[in-house]
């Protein structure tokens, strides 16, 4: 559809067209074209190829990203603004979408026409670079913040998983001590009806001091062997006419019981008595083991709290020494869930590697992004490297991955802000350059190689100087 006048009117009071000489003006209008939209019509979607700049004559649009499951608001825009020419002037596709908010007018007015106008008229350049420079700052800043939230939204799903699972271990366990208790109440009271002289107690004393020691030595067999000495055990208990041989048996070899350690009581307790110790024994056992999983719970629970509040370095100074090396370390706790599926981390770290003066959880914010993105190239399997060691006055981090690598093209352009080989909607492409700027303020740099089967990232920071 052909510009009206007031159309053209318009397009003069954009600061991109002000300065234009009435001809220049014209040649634009006779290239341009008008498009009606209704509500929710989309203009442009994320993606797609730039092939035009939108002037607003009428109505409202909204810019819109996808960040993982989420359309983030950048921008409302009404008549008289211009949006899409950062796709335009780039000849990439449009890291955004824009939609109509209401009934909307607009001029498109194609690429060539654009960059032509760019090539020859300086004004009209400047007011571009205006334009696009002021969107990139406000773009940038609002999704860098919402890229905290999400990568925090994201990280807190897979730690509530991960503190699930210990603290369901230590409710389960919690339930099965308490039944235990029982048994080995009852039981205690049984053996008290055949304790009856002073060595005889004496017996029974040494085996109950044994149980925490038989659970320890019984923990490190191999599950063969357990199955091997529970067999034995039957056939041994049931020899002696002990009640539920198999059920004992399976209790005591799995607490380090063998028959060799049970002759004492077969020896003080011949005939039926013998049932009562042994009963008591698997009892006291099985209460050992319950209460081992209760703490190995509690300190799997405690060890992810500690990992977090250390990585985010709450109720720190904002600059501190840090040590890189408990960093790394605190990130794969957080990363944990997304490691489950078939990444084995390979550890390099010298000894005794001095700590830097540095922002701490701006730090692991890096490794975060690294790690998080080589995880993903690797489709979820394979072997990522991390390396630490000091290098001429500097801290050095290598992390590398056996992933498919990335092209030359790719590789230029990783740090750029927006820059993502993702799918719309699962990522911003603001990771990389989050962690190129946060390296930056801190003195350091990071660099990357890549080839097909590998991908490393190397970041240097410097020792003893202040973060900028």
């Amino acid at each position: 559809m052909a510009l009206s006048s007031i159309d053209r009117a318009l397009l003069r009071r954009v600061p991109l067209f002000a300065a234009l000489a009435d001809d220049d003006l014209e040649w634009i209008a006779r290239a341009c074209q008008t498009l009606d939209l209704s509500p929710g019509d989309i203009l442009a979607a994320e993606g797609d190829e730039g092939e035009s700049l939108f002037v607003i004559t009428d109505g409202e649009l909204e810019v819109v990203k996808r960040s993982r499951k989420a359309d983030v608001p950048l921008a409302r825009l009404g008549p008289g603004e211009i949006v899409g020419e950062m796709a335009v002037l780039e000849g990439s596709p449009r890291n955004a979408t824009i939609r109509a908010v209401a009934a909307t007018r607009v001029i498109a007015i194609g690429r060539e026409v654009v960059l032509e106008l760019v090539r020859t008229r300086p004004s009209a350049a400047m007011s571009i670079i205006r334009t696009v420079t002021g969107r990139l700052r406000s773009t940038e800043a609002l999704l860098r913040e919402r890229e905290k939230l999400a990568a925090l939204g994201t990280l807190s799903a897979g730690l509530a998983h991960e503190l699930n699972n210990p603290a369901a271990a230590v409710q389960r366990s919690s339930g099965l001590l308490r039944e235990a208790l029982d048994r080995w109440a009852n039981a205690t009271h049984e053996l008290g009806s055949v304790v009856s002289d002073a060595q005889r107690a004496a017996v029974v004393g040494d085996l109950g001091t044994a149980i925490p020691r038989r659970a320890a030595a019984g923990a490190a067999a191999d599950p063969l062997e357990v199955g091997d000495r529970a067999d034995d055990l039957e056939r041994y208990l049931a020899g002696r006419g002990v009640a539920d041989a198999a059920g004992l048996a399976a209790t005591l070899a799995a607490g380090g019981w063998t028959r060799e350690h049970l002759q004492p009581a077969d020896a003080a307790f011949p005939g039926p008595a013998l049932g009562a110790v042994v009963e008591w024994i698997a009892s006291g056992s099985e209460v050992d083991a319950l209460v081992d999983e209760v703490g190995t719970g509690a300190r799997r629970i405690s060890e992810i709290v500690r990992a977090v509040k250390d990585y985010s370095y709450m109720d720190q100074a904002p600059v501190q020494q840090v040590d890189v090396t408990a960093g790394l370390e605190n990130t794969l706790v957080i990363l944990r869930p997304k490691l489950k599926g078939g990444i084995e981390i390979v550890r390099d770290y010298q000894p005794g590697l001095p700590a830097i003066e540095a922002l701490g959880s701006e730090l692991n914010q890096v490794w975060t992004n690294i790690l998080d993105n080589a995880i993903d190239a690797m489709g979820g399997h394979g072997r990522i490297r991390i390396r630490a060691f000091a290098r001429d006055g500097d801290v050095v981090v290598e992390i590398c991955d056996d992933g498919p690598g990335m092209p030359p093209e790719v590789r230029e352009r990783i740090f750029e802000p927006f820059y993502t080989t993702k799918p719309p909607g699962s990522g911003t492409g603001l990771g990389l350059h989050i962690s190129h700027n946060v390296v930056g303020r801190h003195g350091g740099r990071i660099e990357v190689r890549s080839h097909p089967g590998e991908t490393c990232f190397e970041v240097v920071l410097p020792i003893g100087r202040r973060a900028g």
